[in-house]
């Protein structure tokens, strides 16, 4: 188990006589940012609750740094941060008032704890806001301040369940920079995410995860490969071609094409890259004009959508 942050072996969680998480086997390691992907209900947050002590394991095992999570509670939660997807801070409280508070919750004394959160807001860029009522903050202050909180004690493993749920692309694009920054520092880190984009930018690997089960795992460019294709974009210069450009696709790829109307692209899956120049001539032969065409490797969204039909 050497550098390995948390392990897990056949973990289920049942509610009800069901399984919300269902014989879940993972690793990770230590310094990585690992991302768990899935729709909602597809235990994402159970599957954290479970690793952070805050929920009992049905059956198999977790290990957190080589420790037992069943046995070994109180030990773990001594190295470990949790951010939930709703703020835990006082909305009535100062963002300085809601540091020493939980500072003094985690045993650090008086001095120490007005030290570690003016380290902290510093830290998030929220010094200027240190006397300001949380109720006052943006919803990405707010994200920054309960990130903070789980940072008090300095975790080296830190849990973060859908850390950007809410926020506007700007704002989130700034967590994803105190989230790298964190690694940077040392920390390592274990995510939930049902923002594809997210994973792919953020995850140095993946386990994507549907009805409790884990259904693939690996890097983002592993999983992108699952698919096995190559996608061939064409751009239409006439929209009135589309459906006899369809059924040229369909006659020489042997496969449909997907169409966009309102772009006049016209896109299909491709094991055998030769047969883009086939389509390319055959389209000059009938006469449909091309404005242009590109090739690209499949998204994250769509190795999710293929792997999980959602």
């Amino acid at each position: 188990m050497e550098n390995i942050a948390v392990h897990t072996k056949d973990i289920v969680k049942n509610f009800s006589g069901k399984h919300a998480v269902d014989g879940v086997t993972l690793s990770v390691k230590e310094g990585e940012i690992f991302g768990i992907l899935g729709p909602n209900g597809a235990g994402k947050t159970t599957l954290l609750r479970m690793l952070a002590t805050l929920t009992s394991i049905s059956s198999g095992e977790a290990q957190i740094f080589g420790k037992n999570v069943a046995t070994e509670a109180s030990k773990i939660r001594n190295l470990i941060g949790l951010t939930g997807q709703y703020a835990t801070v006082d909305e009535e409280l100062t963002a300085m008032e809601n540091l020493i508070i939980f500072s003094r919750l985690n045993g650090l004394t008086s001095s120490a704890s007005k030290s570690r959160s003016l380290e902290l807001l510093k830290q998030f860029s929220l010094l200027d806001a240190k006397d300001k009522a949380i109720k006052n903050f943006s919803g990405g202050m707010r994200r920054r301040l309960d990130l903070a909180v789980s940072l008090i004690t300095k975790p080296s493993l830190i849990f973060l369940d859908e850390p950007t749920t809410g926020l506007d692309p700007r704002t989130r694009g700034e967590m994803w920079d105190v989230i790298r920054q964190l690694v940077k520092d040392g920390s390592t880190i274990l995510l939930t995410t049902q923002y594809l984009d997210e994973a792919d930018q953020l995850a140095d690997r993946i386990a994507i995860i549907d009805q409790g089960k884990i259904v693939s795992q690996g890097t983002p460019d592993e999983l992108k490969a699952h698919l096995g294709e190559t996608y061939f974009e064409i751009t239409l210069g006439q929209s009135n071609q589309a459906d006899k450009a369809c059924a040229i696709v369909q006659k020489i790829a042997k496969k449909p094409a997907t169409i966009l109307p309102e772009q006049n692209k016209l896109t299909v899956k491709l094991q055998d890259t030769k047969i883009m120049t086939q389509l390319l001539v055959e389209f000059d032969h009938q006469d449909i004009p091309v404005q242009e065409f590109s090739v690209r490797k499949p998204t994250l969204d769509e190795v999710f959508l293929e792997i999980t039909g959602k």
